[in-house]
């Protein structure tokens, strides 16, 4: 692998997690990791809540269960080494109805079989020793449950892909992949890059850079912006760590939820409303290409067809402060829409098959040299460093995808 060059297209977490691991398992390889933006971590990795999970959610024995569990540890030993903040605050998993108890069951089992680190079960008055100004039926509770800063971490990874002799191009957007006799050339706009090797951690546009490597159209990135709120200073202290609903298996969003930021913040959200717009930040955002995209794609109407309802109730909490916080305050009557004030956003790159499901775990595609990664959600950041093991395994062939 001496003198041979890797390229790497995205610098989110996961692209710069893959350019550190073959510093360190391919000593002599040149890694160049290619980037549209003028800074790391700009999208999907710097708008997320920076929460570390635990691995309660994820169907026992698929990849995001796998790399999950591993992928915490690591992370944790990586903030350690580095100095970067990690903050093991605690998550509750609150039910506040018959039903969710009833999934809280099931919820419970599934954490088991993924060895949870400390998980235990709440009743009402645990919940009050917990988080004192929660309320609810019954509730998980992880320990070991974290915060950081996945943008800082990010740049920590692109450090260690520079000293190792590597290399971090920012405002590169690919445009062209072309063959070049055994290698490959990424151009953007005049400037080339040859490559022998490509990985494709495009992100909210990997859909379409794996289609310029010559990968099938499926599964397509359908963006959701996901809407936050920050609770003001004065009601800040009513929240410990990260109070969540029992998710609907039904869906992959995890519903709004409480979530203290290591800055000291605490958030509400976020919400999951369908984007005109792949890096569409604002509700004013429209982009006509990525529009034609999500309506000419069959998933999208199947998906429409299943969800509507839930859409709509969605765009209902976008567009009113008071119908956003009428489920939050179900776990948290204390604050009310007088008590946050609307912040960021973030965008959720959301993949689609063609028969109008939502694809839930981690997706990789190989086309002979060329490696896309098709879908990394959430946990994607938690995991990154156990990703970019699992990737190289594949690519090694020590491990099959």
């Amino acid at each position: 692998m001496a003198d041979e060059v890797t390229g790497i297209i995205g610098a989110g977490i996961i692209g710069l997690a893959l350019g550190r691991e073959i510093t360190r398992r391919r000593p002599g390889t040149r890694v160049v990791v290619l980037e549209k933006e003028d800074r790391v971590a700009a999208h999907q990795t710097g708008h997320n809540s920076g929460v570390v999970h635990a691995g309660i959610y994820y169907r026992p024995g698929s990849l995001k269960a796998e790399l999950c569990a591993r992928g915490r540890a690591l992370l944790r030993e990586y903030c350690a080494e580095r100095s970067l903040p990690y903050d093991e605050c605690g998550k509750i998993v609150v039910a506040v109805t018959g039903d969710d108890v009833a999934r809280l069951d099931e919820l419970e089992a599934r954490a088991g079989v993924n060895a949870v680190p400390g998980l235990r079960r709440l009743d009402a008055a645990g919940i009050k020793d917990i988080e004192p100004h929660a309320a609810g039926l019954a509730a998980l509770y992880s320990p070991h449950t974290a915060i950081t800063d996945f943008t800082a971490i990010a740049r920590a990874y692109a450090d260690d892909i520079t000293a190792a002799g590597g290399e971090v191009r920012l405002s590169f957007p690919v445009d062209r992949i072309t063959p070049a006799g055994a290698a490959m050339e990424i151009a953007a706009g005049e400037e080339t890059v040859r490559v022998d090797d490509l990985i494709i951690c495009a992100g909210l546009q990997s859909d379409l850079v794996a289609g310029l490597a010559g990968d099938e159209p499926g599964p397509r990135i359908v963006p959701f912006r996901g809407e936050y709120m920050t609770v003001t200073r004065e009601k800040a202290d009513l929240v410990r760590g990260l109070i969540y609903p029992v998710p609907d298996p039904r869906y992959p969003f995890l519903g709004v939820h409480f979530t203290r930021r290591v800055s000291g913040d605490v958030e509400v959200g976020p919400n999951a409303v369908l984007a005109l717009a792949r890096e569409g930040y604002r509700r004013s955002d429209l982009s006509l290409r990525d529009v034609r995209g999500i309506a000419g794609w069959p998933g999208t109407w199947r998906m429409a067809g299943r969800h509507w309802r839930t859409g709509v109730r969605e765009m209902h909490g976008s567009l009113s402060t008071r119908a956003y916080m009428r489920a939050a305050r179900r776990y948290v009557p204390e604050i009310g829409p007088g008590d946050v004030v609307r912040s960021g956003a973030g965008i959720r790159a959301q993949a689609l098959d063609r028969d109008g499901g939502l694809v839930d775990d981690f997706r990789i595609h190989r086309l002979g040299r060329v490696t896309a990664v098709r879908n990394a959600p959430s946990p994607g950041a938690t995991s990154s460093l156990a990703i970019a093991e699992h990737i190289m395994d594949v690519i090694d062939g020590t491990k099959t995808e």
